[in-house]
Protein backbone atom coordinates (compact mmCIF):
# COMPACT_ATOMS: atom_id res chain seq x y z
CA UNK A 1 0.00 0.00 0.00
CA UNK A 2 0.99 3.49 -0.91
CA UNK A 3 0.60 6.28 1.46
CA UNK A 4 0.55 9.68 1.00
CA UNK A 5 2.95 11.96 3.35
CA UNK A 6 0.25 13.60 5.35
CA UNK A 7 -2.41 10.08 6.09
CA UNK A 8 -3.38 8.78 9.26
CA UNK A 9 -4.32 5.37 10.00
CA UNK A 10 -6.63 4.13 13.16
CA UNK A 11 -8.82 1.67 13.54
CA UNK A 12 -12.61 2.45 15.50
CA UNK A 13 -13.87 -0.70 16.50
CA UNK A 14 -13.48 -0.50 20.05
CA UNK A 15 -14.54 3.05 20.68
CA UNK A 16 -18.02 1.72 19.06
CA UNK A 17 -18.22 -1.59 21.41
CA UNK A 18 -17.46 -3.91 18.19
CA UNK A 19 -14.72 -6.69 18.79
CA UNK A 20 -11.71 -5.71 16.25
CA UNK A 21 -11.71 -9.69 14.96
CA UNK A 22 -11.36 -9.86 11.30
CA UNK A 23 -9.22 -6.56 10.56
CA UNK A 24 -6.77 -6.93 13.43
CA UNK A 25 -6.02 -10.49 12.21
CA UNK A 26 -5.27 -9.31 8.91
CA UNK A 27 -2.88 -6.70 9.86
CA UNK A 28 -1.07 -8.98 12.09
CA UNK A 29 0.56 -10.50 8.79
CA UNK A 30 2.07 -7.40 8.38
CA UNK A 31 2.53 -5.28 11.68
CA UNK A 32 4.25 -6.47 15.02
CA UNK A 33 2.18 -7.46 17.07
CA UNK A 34 2.57 -4.73 19.83
CA UNK A 35 1.77 -2.57 16.86
CA UNK A 36 -1.64 -4.08 16.20
CA UNK A 37 -2.58 -4.46 19.95
CA UNK A 38 -2.22 -0.88 20.51
CA UNK A 39 -4.19 0.11 16.90
CA UNK A 40 -6.89 -2.16 17.80
CA UNK A 41 -7.16 -1.17 21.51
CA UNK A 42 -6.68 2.65 21.13
CA UNK A 43 -9.70 3.23 18.59
CA UNK A 44 -10.79 6.93 17.51
CA UNK A 45 -8.81 8.04 20.49
CA UNK A 46 -5.21 7.67 18.26
CA UNK A 47 -4.11 7.17 15.02
CA UNK A 48 -0.87 6.40 13.24
CA UNK A 49 0.93 8.76 11.05
CA UNK A 50 2.16 7.36 7.35
CA UNK A 51 6.12 7.69 7.96
CA UNK A 52 4.95 5.03 11.33
CA UNK A 53 2.75 2.97 10.00
CA UNK A 54 5.74 2.58 7.11
CA UNK A 55 8.35 2.05 9.53
CA UNK A 56 6.19 -1.21 11.07
CA UNK A 57 5.17 -2.66 7.96
CA UNK A 58 0.99 -1.40 7.54
CA UNK A 59 2.45 0.39 4.14
CA UNK A 60 5.27 0.05 1.74
CA UNK A 61 5.87 3.44 0.65
CA UNK A 62 4.96 6.79 1.28
CA UNK A 63 5.27 9.62 -0.84
CA UNK A 64 4.24 13.65 -0.89
CA UNK A 65 0.47 13.69 -1.42
CA UNK A 66 0.17 15.40 -4.95
CA UNK A 67 2.84 12.31 -5.89
CA UNK A 68 0.41 10.04 -4.44
CA UNK A 69 -1.43 9.24 -8.25
CA UNK A 70 1.50 8.99 -9.90
CA UNK A 71 3.25 6.65 -7.90
CA UNK A 72 0.28 4.33 -7.53
CA UNK A 73 0.02 4.63 -11.15
CA UNK A 74 3.33 3.68 -11.79
CA UNK A 75 3.41 0.66 -9.31
CA UNK A 76 -0.05 -0.26 -11.44
CA UNK A 77 1.83 -0.16 -14.71
CA UNK A 78 5.45 -2.04 -13.14
CA UNK A 79 2.80 -4.58 -12.09
CA UNK A 80 1.17 -5.07 -15.52
CA UNK A 81 3.74 -5.12 -17.09
CA UNK A 82 5.25 -8.45 -16.19
CA UNK A 83 3.65 -11.84 -17.17
CA UNK A 84 0.20 -12.71 -15.79
CA UNK A 85 0.92 -16.01 -15.07
CA UNK A 86 3.91 -15.14 -12.60
CA UNK A 87 2.63 -12.53 -11.03
CA UNK A 88 -1.01 -14.75 -10.44
CA UNK A 89 1.81 -17.68 -9.06
CA UNK A 90 4.10 -15.24 -6.95
CA UNK A 91 0.52 -13.94 -5.48
CA UNK A 92 -0.85 -17.82 -4.44
CA UNK A 93 2.72 -18.12 -3.32
CA UNK A 94 2.94 -15.48 -0.72
CA UNK A 95 -0.78 -15.51 0.47
CA UNK A 96 -0.63 -19.80 0.99
CA UNK A 97 2.59 -18.70 3.20
CA UNK A 98 -0.26 -16.95 5.54
CA UNK A 99 -2.66 -18.82 5.12
CA UNK A 100 -3.25 -21.56 7.85
CA UNK A 101 -2.59 -19.33 10.26
CA UNK A 102 -5.25 -16.98 9.30
CA UNK A 103 -7.43 -19.46 8.51
CA UNK A 104 -7.65 -20.61 11.56
CA UNK A 105 -7.30 -17.46 13.28
CA UNK A 106 -10.69 -16.08 11.04
CA UNK A 107 -12.33 -19.54 12.49
CA UNK A 108 -12.45 -18.31 15.47
CA UNK A 109 -13.62 -14.66 14.92
CA UNK A 110 -17.25 -15.02 14.55
CA UNK A 111 -17.11 -16.13 18.55
CA UNK A 112 -14.74 -13.50 19.60
CA UNK A 113 -17.26 -10.91 18.03
CA UNK A 114 -20.44 -12.19 19.51
CA UNK A 115 -18.86 -12.60 22.85
CA UNK A 116 -17.44 -8.93 22.89
CA UNK A 117 -19.73 -6.80 20.65
CA UNK A 118 -22.20 -4.03 22.34
CA UNK A 119 -25.67 -4.69 21.51
CA UNK A 120 -26.39 -2.33 18.27
CA UNK A 121 -27.96 0.86 20.73
CA UNK A 122 -25.17 0.80 22.75
CA UNK A 123 -22.70 1.08 19.49
CA UNK A 124 -25.43 3.65 17.91
CA UNK A 125 -24.67 5.75 21.65
CA UNK A 126 -20.64 5.49 21.21
CA UNK A 127 -21.31 6.54 17.89
CA UNK A 128 -23.50 9.78 18.51
CA UNK A 129 -21.31 11.11 21.72
CA UNK A 130 -18.27 10.84 20.09
CA UNK A 131 -15.33 13.50 19.92
CA UNK A 132 -12.85 14.02 17.27
CA UNK A 133 -9.96 14.45 19.46
CA UNK A 134 -7.22 12.01 18.66
CA UNK A 135 -3.58 11.54 18.76
CA UNK A 136 -1.10 11.07 15.50
CA UNK A 137 1.80 9.41 16.88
Amino acid sequence: MIAADHATLFDAHTSYGLVNAYEAIAVTQHMPYGEVMRMALMGTAERIGARRAHETGLVSEVVPGPLLPGAALRAAADLTAHPTEAVQGTIRAVWSAHEAARAQAFAHAPHLIALGNLPPERQARLSADRTREHRVR
